[in-house]
Protein backbone atom coordinates (compact mmCIF):
# COMPACT_ATOMS: atom_id res chain seq x y z
CA UNK A 1 0.00 0.00 0.00
CA UNK A 2 2.71 2.39 1.07
CA UNK A 3 4.85 1.71 -2.41
CA UNK A 4 1.33 2.36 -4.23
CA UNK A 5 1.41 5.36 -2.13
CA UNK A 6 5.07 6.63 -3.13
CA UNK A 7 4.49 5.88 -6.93
CA UNK A 8 1.66 8.13 -7.04
CA UNK A 9 3.48 10.76 -5.42
CA UNK A 10 6.69 10.37 -7.82
CA UNK A 11 3.76 10.37 -10.55
CA UNK A 12 2.58 13.57 -9.47
CA UNK A 13 6.23 15.16 -9.05
CA UNK A 14 7.28 14.15 -12.31
CA UNK A 15 3.68 15.72 -13.66
CA UNK A 16 4.11 18.84 -11.83
CA UNK A 17 7.72 18.88 -13.11
CA UNK A 18 7.15 17.95 -16.80
CA UNK A 19 4.08 20.84 -16.68
CA UNK A 20 6.54 23.48 -14.97
CA UNK A 21 8.87 22.71 -18.01
CA UNK A 22 6.31 22.81 -20.82
CA UNK A 23 5.37 26.37 -19.14
CA UNK A 24 9.10 27.44 -18.95
CA UNK A 25 9.41 26.05 -23.00
CA UNK A 26 6.47 27.72 -24.28
CA UNK A 27 7.49 30.92 -21.95
CA UNK A 28 11.03 30.69 -23.83
CA UNK A 29 9.53 30.25 -27.11
CA UNK A 30 7.46 33.08 -27.06
CA UNK A 31 10.20 35.43 -25.70
CA UNK A 32 12.03 34.40 -29.07
CA UNK A 33 8.99 34.76 -31.09
CA UNK A 34 9.01 38.46 -29.52
CA UNK A 35 12.59 38.76 -29.79
CA UNK A 36 12.01 37.80 -33.88
CA UNK A 37 9.27 40.01 -34.07
CA UNK A 38 10.74 42.87 -32.77
CA UNK A 39 14.51 43.13 -35.31
CA UNK A 40 11.40 42.25 -37.97
CA UNK A 41 9.25 44.97 -37.12
CA UNK A 42 11.62 47.76 -38.90
CA UNK A 43 11.53 45.85 -42.49
CA UNK A 44 7.37 45.43 -41.78
CA UNK A 45 7.24 48.96 -41.12
CA UNK A 46 9.15 50.22 -44.18
CA UNK A 47 6.99 47.68 -46.37
CA UNK A 48 4.08 48.35 -45.29
CA UNK A 49 4.44 52.00 -45.33
CA UNK A 50 6.13 52.46 -49.02
CA UNK A 51 4.41 49.32 -50.42
CA UNK A 52 1.65 47.84 -48.84
CA UNK A 53 -0.07 51.17 -48.02
CA UNK A 54 0.55 52.83 -52.10
CA UNK A 55 -0.90 49.75 -53.67
CA UNK A 56 -3.64 49.87 -51.37
CA UNK A 57 -4.21 54.02 -52.18
CA UNK A 58 -3.94 53.38 -55.88
CA UNK A 59 -6.35 50.73 -56.02
CA UNK A 60 -8.77 53.04 -53.90
CA UNK A 61 -7.77 56.17 -56.16
CA UNK A 62 -8.01 53.82 -59.34
CA UNK A 63 -12.26 53.46 -58.49
CA UNK A 64 -12.50 57.49 -58.46
CA UNK A 65 -12.75 60.30 -60.95
CA UNK A 66 -9.96 62.12 -59.83
CA UNK A 67 -8.76 64.97 -61.99
CA UNK A 68 -6.62 68.23 -61.75
CA UNK A 69 -9.34 70.90 -60.77
CA UNK A 70 -11.68 68.39 -58.90
CA UNK A 71 -12.18 69.41 -55.43
CA UNK A 72 -13.38 65.83 -54.39
CA UNK A 73 -13.01 62.49 -56.18
CA UNK A 74 -16.28 61.13 -57.60
CA UNK A 75 -16.40 57.46 -56.99
CA UNK A 76 -16.67 55.86 -60.39
CA UNK A 77 -16.27 52.06 -59.57
CA UNK A 78 -14.60 50.19 -62.25
CA UNK A 79 -15.13 52.92 -64.46
CA UNK A 80 -11.52 54.10 -65.21
CA UNK A 81 -10.74 50.35 -65.95
CA UNK A 82 -13.55 50.05 -68.36
CA UNK A 83 -12.61 53.49 -70.47
CA UNK A 84 -8.91 51.26 -70.57
CA UNK A 85 -9.93 48.92 -72.13
CA UNK A 86 -12.28 50.15 -74.82
CA UNK A 87 -9.72 52.59 -75.77
CA UNK A 88 -7.04 51.48 -78.95
CA UNK A 89 -4.56 53.38 -77.35
CA UNK A 90 -4.79 51.36 -74.45
CA UNK A 91 -3.99 47.80 -76.50
CA UNK A 92 -1.63 49.90 -78.34
CA UNK A 93 0.47 50.33 -75.22
CA UNK A 94 0.16 46.64 -74.22
CA UNK A 95 1.61 45.60 -77.24
CA UNK A 96 4.32 47.90 -77.63
CA UNK A 97 5.27 46.77 -73.71
CA UNK A 98 4.82 43.37 -74.92
CA UNK A 99 7.06 43.64 -78.15
CA UNK A 100 9.63 46.00 -75.75
CA UNK A 101 9.89 42.51 -73.20
CA UNK A 102 10.58 40.19 -76.02
CA UNK A 103 13.36 42.28 -77.70
CA UNK A 104 15.06 43.26 -74.17
CA UNK A 105 14.76 40.37 -71.34
CA UNK A 106 16.67 37.37 -73.28
CA UNK A 107 18.79 39.60 -75.49
CA UNK A 108 20.08 41.42 -72.42
CA UNK A 109 20.39 38.02 -70.50
CA UNK A 110 22.74 36.84 -73.16
CA UNK A 111 24.64 39.93 -73.11
CA UNK A 112 25.16 39.92 -69.63
CA UNK A 113 26.26 36.31 -69.35
CA UNK A 114 28.85 36.51 -72.33
CA UNK A 115 30.35 39.65 -70.44
CA UNK A 116 30.21 37.70 -67.11
CA UNK A 117 31.99 34.45 -69.02
CA UNK A 118 34.66 36.65 -70.70
CA UNK A 119 35.51 38.20 -66.92
CA UNK A 120 35.58 35.21 -65.95
CA UNK A 121 38.26 34.19 -67.20
CA UNK A 122 41.85 35.11 -66.05
CA UNK A 123 44.04 37.94 -67.90
CA UNK A 124 45.77 41.12 -67.47
CA UNK A 125 43.10 43.33 -68.44
CA UNK A 126 39.82 41.66 -66.19
CA UNK A 127 39.82 45.04 -64.22
CA UNK A 128 39.50 47.46 -66.94
CA UNK A 129 36.93 45.00 -68.94
CA UNK A 130 34.90 45.07 -65.72
CA UNK A 131 34.94 48.95 -65.22
CA UNK A 132 34.20 49.35 -68.74
CA UNK A 133 31.12 47.32 -69.03
CA UNK A 134 29.52 47.88 -65.76
CA UNK A 135 30.02 51.80 -66.61
CA UNK A 136 27.06 52.25 -68.66
CA UNK A 137 24.90 51.01 -65.62
CA UNK A 138 26.02 53.90 -63.86
CA UNK A 139 26.10 56.58 -66.30
CA UNK A 140 23.58 59.39 -65.83
CA UNK A 141 20.73 59.21 -68.01
CA UNK A 142 21.08 62.70 -69.42
CA UNK A 143 24.64 61.04 -70.77
CA UNK A 144 23.08 58.22 -71.95
CA UNK A 145 20.32 59.92 -74.04
CA UNK A 146 22.99 62.14 -75.57
CA UNK A 147 25.32 59.25 -76.75
CA UNK A 148 22.56 57.66 -78.28
CA UNK A 149 20.61 60.24 -80.00
CA UNK A 150 24.18 61.30 -81.42
CA UNK A 151 24.86 57.63 -82.87
CA UNK A 152 20.91 57.56 -84.25
CA UNK A 153 21.06 61.49 -85.51
CA UNK A 154 19.80 61.30 -89.44
CA UNK A 155 22.71 61.79 -91.83
CA UNK A 156 25.23 63.01 -89.40
CA UNK A 157 24.77 60.62 -86.79
CA UNK A 158 27.48 57.77 -86.45
CA UNK A 159 25.06 54.94 -87.40
CA UNK A 160 24.04 56.69 -90.77
CA UNK A 161 28.01 57.94 -91.42
CA UNK A 162 28.57 54.12 -91.14
CA UNK A 163 25.58 53.19 -93.61
CA UNK A 164 26.94 55.83 -96.04
CA UNK A 165 30.72 54.44 -96.06
CA UNK A 166 28.75 51.31 -97.61
CA UNK A 167 27.01 53.22 -99.97
CA UNK A 168 23.37 52.67 -98.14
CA UNK A 169 21.15 56.10 -97.62
CA UNK A 170 20.93 57.14 -93.93
CA UNK A 171 17.77 55.78 -91.72
CA UNK A 172 14.99 57.97 -89.53
CA UNK A 173 15.65 55.59 -86.85
CA UNK A 174 13.55 57.61 -83.90
CA UNK A 175 11.24 59.06 -85.92
CA UNK A 176 9.90 56.11 -87.85
CA UNK A 177 7.20 53.80 -86.07
CA UNK A 178 8.94 50.56 -87.69
CA UNK A 179 12.36 51.63 -85.87
CA UNK A 180 12.01 53.53 -82.59
CA UNK A 181 11.22 50.68 -80.64
CA UNK A 182 14.36 48.56 -82.09
CA UNK A 183 16.53 51.76 -81.71
CA UNK A 184 15.37 52.32 -77.91
CA UNK A 185 15.71 48.24 -77.22
CA UNK A 186 19.37 48.58 -78.28
CA UNK A 187 20.39 51.29 -75.87
CA UNK A 188 18.12 49.18 -73.38
CA UNK A 189 20.06 46.20 -74.09
CA UNK A 190 23.32 48.18 -73.85
CA UNK A 191 22.49 49.77 -70.05
CA UNK A 192 20.97 46.51 -68.82
CA UNK A 193 23.62 43.75 -69.81
CA UNK A 194 26.52 45.13 -67.36
CA UNK A 195 23.72 45.01 -64.34
CA UNK A 196 23.32 41.02 -65.22
CA UNK A 197 26.52 40.84 -66.33
CA UNK A 198 27.42 41.22 -62.23
CA UNK A 199 25.30 38.66 -61.02
CA UNK A 200 26.13 36.15 -63.45
CA UNK A 201 29.35 36.61 -62.83
CA UNK A 202 28.92 36.02 -58.77
CA UNK A 203 27.26 32.59 -59.92
CA UNK A 204 30.15 31.52 -62.37
CA UNK A 205 32.60 32.37 -59.58
CA UNK A 206 30.52 30.06 -56.95
CA UNK A 207 30.95 27.11 -58.93
CA UNK A 208 33.32 24.78 -57.87
CA UNK A 209 36.73 25.02 -59.53
CA UNK A 210 37.54 21.52 -58.77
CA UNK A 211 34.70 20.38 -61.11
CA UNK A 212 35.63 22.09 -64.14
CA UNK A 213 39.27 20.24 -63.60
CA UNK A 214 37.49 17.04 -63.20
CA UNK A 215 36.00 16.81 -66.92
CA UNK A 216 39.00 18.10 -67.90
CA UNK A 217 40.51 15.25 -66.86
CA UNK A 218 37.98 13.17 -68.37
CA UNK A 219 37.76 14.61 -71.77
CA UNK A 220 35.16 17.30 -71.75
CA UNK A 221 35.35 19.81 -74.52
CA UNK A 222 34.99 23.49 -73.40
CA UNK A 223 31.11 23.74 -75.16
CA UNK A 224 30.38 20.26 -73.31
CA UNK A 225 31.40 21.14 -69.86
CA UNK A 226 29.66 24.98 -70.61
CA UNK A 227 26.39 23.30 -71.61
CA UNK A 228 26.39 19.79 -69.53
CA UNK A 229 28.17 21.58 -66.39
CA UNK A 230 28.17 25.76 -66.25
CA UNK A 231 24.35 26.50 -67.33
CA UNK A 232 23.02 23.75 -65.18
CA UNK A 233 24.77 24.84 -61.94
CA UNK A 234 24.00 28.58 -63.07
CA UNK A 235 20.25 28.04 -63.55
CA UNK A 236 19.46 29.49 -59.93
CA UNK A 237 21.13 32.71 -60.77
CA UNK A 238 19.14 33.02 -64.29
CA UNK A 239 16.07 32.26 -62.58
CA UNK A 240 16.56 35.26 -60.32
CA UNK A 241 18.19 37.42 -63.51
CA UNK A 242 15.66 36.78 -65.44
CA UNK A 243 12.68 38.01 -63.14
CA UNK A 244 15.18 41.10 -62.54
CA UNK A 245 15.23 41.48 -66.62
CA UNK A 246 11.36 40.80 -66.71
CA UNK A 247 10.23 43.25 -64.67
CA UNK A 248 12.97 46.09 -65.32
CA UNK A 249 11.73 45.60 -68.91
CA UNK A 250 8.50 46.55 -67.62
CA UNK A 251 9.92 49.95 -66.15
CA UNK A 252 11.21 51.65 -69.04
CA UNK A 253 9.98 55.48 -68.93
CA UNK A 254 13.36 57.33 -68.53
CA UNK A 255 15.03 56.72 -72.14
CA UNK A 256 11.27 57.41 -73.80
CA UNK A 257 11.25 60.59 -71.70
CA UNK A 258 14.41 61.59 -72.87
CA UNK A 259 14.60 60.34 -76.31
CA UNK A 260 11.59 60.17 -78.03
CA UNK A 261 8.48 61.11 -75.91
CA UNK A 262 6.14 57.94 -77.00
CA UNK A 263 6.53 59.41 -80.56
CA UNK A 264 6.14 58.83 -83.46
CA UNK A 265 2.01 58.46 -82.90
CA UNK A 266 2.51 56.29 -79.86
CA UNK A 267 4.56 54.13 -81.39
CA UNK A 268 7.23 53.98 -78.19
CA UNK A 269 4.64 54.32 -75.39
CA UNK A 270 4.76 51.91 -73.24
CA UNK A 271 2.58 51.04 -70.14
CA UNK A 272 4.79 52.53 -67.55
CA UNK A 273 4.94 55.82 -69.45
CA UNK A 274 1.49 55.87 -70.28
CA UNK A 275 1.33 55.80 -66.61
CA UNK A 276 3.83 58.89 -66.38
CA UNK A 277 1.53 60.61 -69.15
CA UNK A 278 -1.51 60.44 -67.15
CA UNK A 279 -0.40 61.01 -63.91
CA UNK A 280 2.06 64.38 -64.56
CA UNK A 281 0.89 65.39 -68.29
CA UNK A 282 -2.75 64.95 -68.23
CA UNK A 283 -3.26 64.92 -64.35
CA UNK A 284 -5.76 61.92 -64.56
CA UNK A 285 -5.17 60.24 -61.21
CA UNK A 286 -8.13 58.02 -61.21
CA UNK A 287 -6.83 56.80 -64.53
CA UNK A 288 -3.38 56.78 -63.70
CA UNK A 289 -3.74 54.46 -60.41
CA UNK A 290 -5.86 52.18 -63.00
CA UNK A 291 -3.07 51.91 -65.11
CA UNK A 292 -0.85 51.43 -62.07
CA UNK A 293 -2.91 48.62 -60.82
CA UNK A 294 -2.97 46.68 -63.70
CA UNK A 295 0.92 47.14 -64.47
CA UNK A 296 0.85 45.76 -61.07
CA UNK A 297 -1.40 42.70 -61.54
CA UNK A 298 0.68 41.80 -64.75
CA UNK A 299 4.05 41.96 -62.88
CA UNK A 300 3.33 39.33 -60.75
CA UNK A 301 1.46 37.14 -62.51
CA UNK A 302 4.48 37.19 -65.61
CA UNK A 303 6.84 36.89 -62.57
CA UNK A 304 5.07 34.04 -60.42
CA UNK A 305 4.53 32.25 -63.67
CA UNK A 306 8.10 32.61 -64.80
CA UNK A 307 9.36 31.59 -60.75
CA UNK A 308 7.36 28.35 -60.93
CA UNK A 309 7.81 26.57 -64.45
CA UNK A 310 11.27 27.41 -63.97
CA UNK A 311 11.85 26.69 -60.19
CA UNK A 312 10.79 23.25 -60.53
CA UNK A 313 13.30 22.18 -62.97
CA UNK A 314 16.51 23.34 -60.70
CA UNK A 315 18.25 22.15 -58.32
CA UNK A 316 19.75 24.25 -55.84
CA UNK A 317 22.95 22.93 -54.08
Amino acid sequence: MSGCIISKRKYEVNLLHSQQYQKKLKRKRLANDGKALLLLLPSLIFLTTFTLVPILKSFYISLMDLQLGMKKPIFIGFGNYVELFTSSLFWKVMGNTLLFAIMTVIPSMVLGLGLALMLNMKHKLTGLFRVSFFSPVVMPLIAVASIWMFIYMPDAGLLDQLRASFGLPGQIYLQRSSTVLPALAVVYNWKEAGFLMIFFLSGLQSISTEMYEAAKIDGASKFTIFRKMTIPLLMPTTLFVSTIALTDSFKLVDHIAMMTEGMPNNSSTTLLYYIYQNGFNFFNQGLASALTVILLIIMLIASSLQFFTADSRIHYN
